[in-house]
């Protein structure tokens, strides 16, 4: 029976087993590539049959048409007159005649994309290029149909064998024209043509836009120029008018009077300040006047809201939007500064403006040379382009009217039975939370209406309600109120921002999206460190993520380094791959993600050790940060055989600070707090995470010195103190939805949105350029206790810079790795050796941690001796 069942089943099996196999066949890479060429080669021979078709096509129609095609394609005696047979012959006229006419050979050029795709090149845009070429082969097929059916109309002449639009484009014309007539037809196509142009080329539109604006705004300013010269050409002819008198006279006068006369003609230039001063008067008259008309209409509007009733006032306001109108306002305000400047300077002022011409023709002199380049080892690399990133929204609100209406009335009604009047409200719609700004009538308590934050709550029968009472600056309170619908802000959107693009903050990180639907970014080197919490699943780990996308998109990798701890060891591993391009690490490491415990806390204090020598050397060239301190060595204004080099940022990211603290303890405090109050200065930034915000993890000495936290939904109100010293994060809704405090004020921001294949996607597009040979080598750190064994030194290979380190360790009487380091130009671990043989020789005491050690020789006349006697 066993055996039986078993030569039963097996058919099904094998049925079962073969589909696997034909999948991983598709999937092989050389039967991808040999279909690629397949449909290649294919597409070539349409396209030779289509053009031997406009030649031969008449002559083979009659082998078309014919009833026994079958027995045509059989009998090799019958031949076509198109080059490529009876086949391309048949298939011609299939594509041409009866399917769509001319336009079939865009359908060859779109059968190459989907052969390039299947043979794994990488396309960009493929499907909408699809899609599009699609539209426009059936577009355009009609376009001819309406064409030749009107031509074959008009002129009451029959239909030959030629079909440009081909029968699609024909037949369609004919059913459109009986249905919508020919009016409606020619509408039909050109609103499906704006279609196609607005979805398809809107890159092409918008450039084409951009250009016509450029050049009337040029045409503009030629004409404003002509326009100001035929005034100067004006003034010079009436110049020339009150001069000749005078010119005339000094014809007769003698050569010793010339001067007197020469002085007499430049007074007559200053009638041209008289019309300055009339031109200034014009443009403060049309400030006045605009700033008077403005204010009217502001009146106008204030009495029209103060006649209507309680309305809702709705206020959507893209990013995108907002950014133009800032850098409108601004460039506005700079050509008015500009055109006062030009109008109303005088003579000293002139000069004043002409002096720093003169001191750059000094400085250029002085030093002829070009400014060091830090990005020149790596001169073609290349930042990630936007098409790693996906567009996971449609970036519109899904809050409808009707929602925000019943959420009004549930307000107004709620706070009415309260006995606590509304004079106005009005709505900000935001990608998760809508806010509700009202204004109470006079004499209600804000704290009668913050004390209603559960009743509001029950009443809208929704999570994370929040009252902001009052909002700063706005003379309002806000209530915030979680959408039906929430969106999901797409990290692709936010770096394409213009916000983030244009932005000229050191380490610029691009957050997410506010209430009002702005672009949060933030500069962390002003910040100048960051804590972030949140209890688990949250959004932590994607806000990380957020933090280091950004800098990825904006920085080079000679100008920001990350030093990586993450103890759960699969969070941050994703970014091991750019270990040679974007991290740092201790010189004896392996793994660039550190993991370990112990080895956090040589980080830790190694880090410690690179912000002491990037302060002595800010001490050196007499700066006070690390952006004045690049600013002179890329001017070459710093000696390199002296030490110095270019600072590259570093910004640490610790993950699970819960977790260090626990095992740990003040080893890992005792340094993290030492660079979070001092390393600010030298360009070392901190980010911390955790999920456990309590007290024992968050002490008092890590909240004084990260004055920047970000808070993600918490549990406990207790936990959003322990943050943000503040409630709030309690009542969040979760998914990416936080609290960010930054200098005392308190901003919600929903988190981008950026997925590991995305990650993943930029890191392999980093890895595969060109990376520095090794990885940027922190300090070597001797843990206490370590390192002391003297008796392991052999002084017999004692190192060739020995002796010249002695003597100047001894003639300056400073006994410190750094200024051997600096000296002679070596690395650190070099300079350490060095200092170790010195220790064993009785020269230097011991390490004394971040002091100097102590010089035990007075004067070289003793080093002499030691050197003779050991050596």
């Amino acid at each position: 029976m066993n055996k039986s069942t078993k030569r039963k089943s097996s058919p099904t099996k094998d049925k079962q087993s073969s589909i696997p196999l034909l999948v991983e066949f598709f999937k092989e890479k050389r039967t991808r590539i040999t279909l690629g060429i397949t449909l290649t080669l294919t597409s070539i021979y349409m396209l030779a049959a289509m053009i031997g078709f406009f030649f031969s096509g008449g002559i083979d129609q009659s082998l078309i048409d014919s009833s026994s095609f079958g027995q045509i394609i059989s009998n090799p005696q019958i031949m076509a007159n198109n080059p490529t047979g009876k086949i391309g012959a048949w298939i011609a006229d299939l594509f041409i005649n009866h399917w769509f006419g001319l336009p079939s050979f865009i359908l060859c050029y779109l059968l190459i994309l989907c052969s390039f795709r299947i043979a794994g090149a990488k396309i960009k845009q493929f499907n909408k290029k699809i899609f599009i070429g699609m539209m426009i082969v059936l577009w355009t097929s009609l376009l001819l149909g309406f064409i030749t059916e009107s031509i074959y109309k008009l002129f009451e002449v029959g239909t030959g064998y030629l079909f440009p639009g081909g029968g699609h484009g024909y037949f369609l014309s004919l059913w459109l024209n009986a249905l919508i007539g020919r009016v409606g037809t020619i509408l039909f196509l050109v609103l499906t043509f704006s279609i196609i142009l607005f979805f398809g080329f809107e890159q092409t539109f918008y450039r084409w836009v951009d250009y016509i604006k450029e050049n009337i705004r040029k045409r503009k300013e030629k004409a404003l120029a002509a326009l100001l010269a035929q005034k100067e050409g004006q003034q010079t002819e009436e110049m020339q008018e009150t001069l000749e008198p005078i010119m005339a006279n000094e014809e007769t006068q003698e050569e010793d009077e010339d001067n007197e006369d020469e002085n007499q003609q430049t007074d007559f230039s200053y009638p041209d300040f008289p019309e300055q001063e009339a031109i200034t008067y014009d443009i403060e008259k049309e400030k006045t006047n605009d700033n008077e008309d403005s204010q009217d209409n502001e009146d106008h509007e204030n009495s029209e809201d103060s006649d209507k009733g309680l309305e809702l006032e709705i206020k959507t306001t893209p990013a995108s939007s907002i950014d133009f109108e800032i850098s409108d306002h601004s460039d506005e305000s700079i050509q008015i500064e500009a055109e006062k400047d030009e109008v109303e300077k005088d003579e000293d002022l002139q000069l004043t403006i002409s002096n720093p011409d003169s001191e750059e023709t000094i400085d250029h002199n002085i030093s002829p040379t070009e400014d060091y380049d830090p990005t020149l080892e790596l001169s073609n690399y290349q930042y990630p382009t936007l098409d790693l990133l996906e567009e996971h929204s449609s970036g519109n609100p899904k809050v409808t009217q009707e929602e925000l209406e019943e959420n009004k009335n549930k307000i107004v009604n709620t706070l009415l039975n309260y006995k606590i009047e509304i004079i106005k409200i009005k709505a900000t719609i935001g990608p998760t939370v809508t806010l509700y700004e009202i204004i109470p009538a006079p004499g209600v308590k804000i704290s009668k209406i913050k004390n209603l934050e559960d009743d509001i709550a029950l009443s809208l029968a929704a999570l994370g309600i929040r009252i902001i009472a009052p909002i700063p600056g706005a003379g309002t309170i806000g209530i915030e109120v979680p959408n039906q619908n929430p969106e999901v802000v797409s990290m692709r959107g936010i770096i394409a921002s213009k916000k983030f693009q244009e932005s000229n903050f050191a380490l610029p990180i691009a957050l997410g999206r506010t209430i009002s639907n702005e672009t949060y970014t933030i500069d962390l080197a002003k910040m100048p460190h960051l804590l972030v919490a949140g209890a688990t699943g949250q959004g932590k780990s994607v806000g990380l993520n957020a933090i280091i996308t950004s800098l990825l998109y904006k920085k080079h990798p000679s100008q920001l380094k990350f030093v990586m701890v993450d103890p759960k060891k699969v969070e941050l591993s994703i970014y091991s791959i750019i270990e040679k391009h974007f991290l740092a690490k201790l010189p004896d490491e392996e793994d660039a993600i550190i993991t370990e415990t112990s080895k956090v806390v040589n980080t830790l204090n190694s880090l410690c050790i690179e912000m002491d020598s990037r302060y002595d050397l800010l001490k050196i060239a007499q700066v006070r940060n690390i952006k004045e301190y690049n600013e002179k060595f890329i001017k070459r204004k710093l000696n390199p055989n002296n030490g110095h080099k270019f600072l590259p940022y570093i910004v640490v990211i610790v993950d699970e600070f819960a977790d260090l603290i626990m095992t740990a303890g003040k080893e890992v405090e005792t340094p993290i707090a030492r660079i979070a109050q001092l390393a600010r200065a030298v360009g070392i930034h901190m980010i911390i995470a955790t999920q456990r915000p309590s007290t024992n993890i968050i002490t008092g000495i890590i909240k004084a010195n990260f004055p920047a936290r970000i808070a993600f939904k918490v549990a406990s109100m207790i936990d959003s103190r322990t943050i943000l010293d503040s409630p709030g994060a309690n009542q969040l809704i979760g998914r990416g939805d936080m609290l960010i405090s930054v200098n005392s004020e308190m901003t919600r921001v929903q988190c981008a949105f950026v997925d590991t294949p995305e990650v993943d996607a930029i890191t392999h597009f980093i890895a595969k350029q060109q990376s520095y040979p090794d990885v940027f080598a922190l300090p070597e750190y001797v843990p206490e206790g370590e390192g002391n064994g003297l008796a392991d030194i052999d002084l017999s290979t004692r190192d060739a810079l020995f002796e010249d380190a002695a003597r100047l360790i001894v003639s300056s009487q400073q006994g410190s790795t750094s200024s051997i380091q600096r000296r002679f130009s070596i690395g650190y671990n070099r300079a350490g050796k060095i200092i170790d043989q010195l220790e064993a020789t009785g020269i230097v005491g011991p390490f004394e941690g971040s002091k100097a050690r102590q010089v035990l020789v007075q004067d070289e006349y003793a080093l002499e001796q030691i050197l003779n006697a050991k050596f």
